[in-house]
């Protein structure tokens, strides 16, 4: 019995390349061993991520998700509380797709991204937990995370990434710092700061060098918080980062490794979260990473060694993945052929 896997798709990403492509990414997937099947998400909120949950409670082995980083989320989160968690692949049709980039998926052709399976190179990826919710590139929060829910989405479709750039340039004179508190593995900030972030990649809005030393698998946030608001010293920090990643070191930022964390604002002032991209609810909020949680495939002949630690995964993320697993050496990079998901899929089950 072959493995069943579902193509979960965003029909309006993409300038609609995408729709064009979807009996293309069904061959490729009967071709890689997969019994494929289709599913086209809804104006319905959160239509992607229910989708996900039901075809993974059944047993299915392999979820695609096509579209945006946003739907690509969605998904995540309909399958991230389960005990037993099918593979993933993406398919890029976004605006600066950053997980397609920390996973050197080809982003122009949604025919070459799904080519990818076939190559059956994966990766267990870290998850980020925010409360109830899921990530898997950067949360944040302050008032330059807001940028990109502030972008309207027809102005996203027409300027593609220069969008964001116009916008970011729009809000940069009128920044404001927010009073926060911050608790992290090696100790606390309490003060003001224009934002935080913990970073999951290397690609954080389409700049692979705001976190030089990333890791896909460590178990470990990225956290940098600019402690400026200044305008001045927020463009001397933006040409550090385009030269080279040299920011990490400048006084206004700090720059740490960190399991968990946890948020809040001080003085009555409101701090929105903002989850891959998405708006995700008001701080306070608790962060933690789930270590090597889902799987997916990649580029990995592609991925920097430094990207990758090999390391064993942990034995216990968080309450609800406590589902007994025995660790393998290879783990966090595996080279298998769908036969290997069919005993994975067959044992799926909810939680």
């Amino acid at each position: 019995m072959r493995v069943r896997a579902r193509l979960i798709y965003n029909p309006t990403a993409g300038h609609e390349t995408l729709l064009r492509s979807v009996g293309q990414i069904l061959n490729i997937l009967e071709k890689a061993g997969y019994e494929a099947s289709a599913y086209q998400t809804t104006r319905e909120p959160e239509s992607a991520a229910k989708e996900a949950q039901r075809v993974a409670k059944e047993g299915f082995g392999l979820i695609v998700a096509a579209g945006g980083d946003g739907t690509i989320n969605e998904v995540v989160n309909g399958i991230a509380g389960l005990k037993k968690r099918p593979k993933m692949a993406i398919i890029p049709a976004g605006t600066t797709n950053d997980y397609a980039r920390a996973l050197k998926i080809p982003r122009e052709d949604p025919v070459e991204a799904a080519k990818i399976i076939l190559k059956h190179q994966s990766v267990k990826m870290d998850v980020g937990k925010a409360n109830d919710k899921y990530f898997i590139n950067i949360a944040g929060g302050g008032f330059m995370t807001e940028l990109t829910y502030e972008v309207p989405s027809q102005f996203k479709s027409i300027l593609g990434y220069l969008a964001y750039v116009l916008k970011g340039a729009e809000m940069l004179p009128r920044m404001r710092a927010t009073q926060m508190h911050l608790e992290y593995d090696q100790g606390v900030y309490d003060g003001p700061a224009s934002m935080f972030f913990l970073a999951m990649t290397n690609s954080v809005g389409g700049m692979e060098s705001l976190v030089p030393d990333a890791s896909l698998d460590d178990g470990y946030f990225s956290l940098i918080v600019v402690k400026t608001s200044n305008l001045g010293e927020m463009l001397k920090l933006m040409a550090l980062v385009l030269n080279g990643g040299r920011h990490i070191d400048n006084d206004n930022i700090i720059y740490v490794k960190t399991r968990k964390l946890y948020a809040k604002s001080k003085g009555g002032q409101r701090m929105m979260i903002n989850l891959d991209g998405e708006y995700g609810g008001d701080a306070p909020m608790r962060f933690v990473n789930l270590k090597q949680h889902i799987e997916f495939f990649a580029d990995v002949d592609a991925i920097p060694n430094a990207a990758i630690t090999y390391d064993m995964p942990a034995a216990l993320n968080a309450p609800e993945t406590s589902d007994p697993v025995t660790p393998k050496i290879d783990a966090a990079h595996t080279l298998e052929a769908p036969k290997d998901a069919e005993k994975s899929a067959a044992e799926s089950e909810d939680k």
